[in-house]
């Protein structure tokens, strides 16, 4: 069977008004039109739905049963109707978001915090993801936008838009009484003489870490790991070993922890953080919204200053 809502409507009218006439005042139709819907629909059902008489009509035993499912039916549409307007309107809706472990943990808490609070209808789903799995996860529509800092040696597709909105770079960590505290310059390769305090294996900065060390040869020496940049700093800070961290972050944990905090001077230390989307993808209005928050977030001193800017135990 096929029902039509338009000839649904036309019955519940004509059964509570209990009169063709009535019923086809309220549908704005000639009574001549409601009597041939509602005959049409008998034929379909093939069940009289309303006794006829000169007082009017009256339901019938299947016309009070499909008064029912007429009645809940209708009911149903005007939910789906009410719900996807607000997806209409972008009251209502979802993004996905695939970011390296920086973005997770050190700001967009911060940013999502904010612009959830005044959209109550809006939900997102934050993933951490490596470098590649990003890029890929954007280019096949899997996330609606990608977060990462890209590096000397990461190719984005030209099918992508790249979005850059902060600089940053890496630095390294130790504690004050260290040997390399005392270094004005440092590599990384002088670094990895020394034990480190990493990230969890399936953080982008760990991969990244140990395939740079492979690059000269050398094992990255893990002493330990852990599972945020917080937890991170006070390991370095009670001599456990070094770490390679974003210097927004090492800045930051600074202030309260007795670290040392030194610009790495390898060239692919320099990051540019960067939002990834679809050159062909229309991000919803709620989305562009967020795009625009983090491509104006800003957390940390223009690459510039700081190359003239020295950091300071």
């Amino acid at each position: 069977m096929h029902f039509d809502l338009a000839d649904l409507r036309i019955f519940v009218h004509v059964a509570e008004e209990n009169s063709l006439t009535a019923g086809a005042q309220r549908a704005h139709l000639s009574t001549a039109a409601v009597s041939g819907r509602i005959k049409s629909l008998e034929a379909q059902l093939e069940s009289r739905l309303f006794y006829r008489s000169s007082q009017g009509v009256e339901l019938t035993p299947a016309g009070e049963r499909l008064l029912q499912h007429a009645r809940l039916i209708l009911r149903q549409v005007e939910r789906v109707k009410s719900e996807f307007s607000g997806y209409a309107s972008d009251a209502i809706g979802h993004l996905r978001i695939f970011a390296n472990t920086t973005a997770v943990i050190e700001f967009m808490p911060e940013v999502l915090a904010d612009f959830l609070a005044s959209r109550p209808g809006i939900t997102v789903d934050l993933q951490e993801r490596l470098t590649n799995d990003i890029i890929r996860g954007v280019l096949d529509g899997t996330a609606d936008m990608g977060i990462l800092g890209i590096m000397v040696g990461v190719d984005v597709p030209s099918r992508l838009k790249t979005l850059p909105f902060s600089r940053d770079r890496l630095v390294l960590a130790t504690p004050l009484d260290h040997p390399l505290a005392e270094r004005e310059e440092i590599t990384y390769e002088d670094a990895l003489d020394y034990p480190h305090v990493t990230l969890h294996e399936g953080s982008t900065l760990f991969h990244y870490l140990e395939s740079k060390a492979l690059e000269f040869g050398k094992p990255l020496p893990v002493r330990i790991q852990v599972f945020g940049f917080e937890s991170a700093c006070r390991m370095i800070e009670a001599g456990v070993g070094v770490g390679i961290l974003p210097e927004s972050c090492a800045l930051r944990y600074r202030d309260h922890m007795r670290l040392s905090v030194r610009h790495l001077s390898d060239a692919w230390a320099y990051r540019e953080r960067s939002v990834l989307i679809r050159e062909d993808h229309v991000l919803p209005s709620f989305g562009q919204e967020l795009l625009d928050i983090i491509t104006q977030y800003q957390s940390s001193p223009p690459l510039a200053a700081a190359q003239h800017a020295p950091v300071q135990p």
